[in-house]
């Protein structure tokens, strides 16, 4: 093990830079742009009333950071692995073209959403809260940068996918790589605390099977319902939506939650 370790530990850097920057790009990049919108576009599509406070956003994003670390550790364990030829991450198209690469990429965003809402659930459960998942819901007014806020025994779960899913799905280099950038992208968009959906995703309308950033942060408000990730789909099975949820986003894009908090 330790010579695989030294074998292998010059990637380790470069990984890590990858997981911090993709974390700051996401957050940084959805934070500039409300800031830019927020007072006019977006005023309307505050969620709650309530701000986040500056310690609120230093805890956030010191313990992101310190996710981002554990990720790229979990990725360095990867990375070994497709090295030494234990798992499958192919970079061209001789072994499987195209089509192979978007259906798996599907594959892996409804097995994460799966994997995603009951570990979720199993994190609630009050045996586990205080270990896993009470770190997370110290933020009960979401910001852009809650989105990697883990515990370091949440931080594991929630790393641990990739590395399960690529042990039994061969995986082109390229899919991963847009699934772990859509994946934090709708991280930070879930944590925002402005809805940045379009009226599409009312539940009823055509993009409505999907969850958004006025579905998780109810969870975060109440501390339950709304565990999925993605997707309604399990939430909807399992009986756990918010019931108030499709009027408040309705309200919400409609600019009247916002107007009715006003003075």
């Amino acid at each position: 093990m330790i010579e695989l370790l030294q074998k292998h530990a010059s990637a380790l850097p470069g990984i890590w830079a990858m997981d911090t920057a993709r974390y700051l790009l996401a957050a940084g990049l959805v934070a500039l742009l409300l800031r830019v919108l927020a007072p006019t576009v977006l005023k309307h599509r505050k969620i709650q009333t309530r701000d986040a406070s500056a310690a609120d956003v230093r805890r956030e994003i010191l313990s992101s950071l310190r996710s981002a670390l554990i990720f790229s550790l979990l990725g360095f364990v990867l990375y070994i692995a497709a090295r030494e030829g234990w798992v499958t991450i192919y970079t061209g198209f001789a072994e499987a073209g195209p089509v192979y690469l978007v259906l798996s990429l599907a594959l892996m965003f409804v097995a994460h959403d799966a994997y995603f809402y009951w570990t979720h659930r199993l994190m609630h459960h009050r045996r586990l809260f205080g270990l896993f998942h009470r770190w997370h819901h110290l933020s009960r007014t979401p910001t852009v940068w809650t989105a990697y806020s883990f515990s370091v025994p949440e931080a594991i779960v929630q790393g641990a996918f990739v590395a399960l899913f690529v042990a039994m799905v061969p995986m082109h280099a390229l899919a991963l790589f847009i699934f772990v950038a859509v994946q934090v992208v709708r991280n930070v968009m879930g944590h925002a605390g402005y809805e940045l959906h379009p009226a599409a995703f009312t539940p009823g309308r055509w993009l409505g099977w999907n969850n958004t950033t006025t579905a998780h942060d109810l969870h975060h408000e109440l501390g339950r319902y709304n565990y999925g990730f993605y997707f309604r789909w399990w939430d909807k099975l399992m009986g756990t939506e918010h019931p108030g949820y499709p009027a408040k986003f309705e309200a919400i894009v409609a600019g009247k939650v916002a107007a009715e908090a006003r003075p």
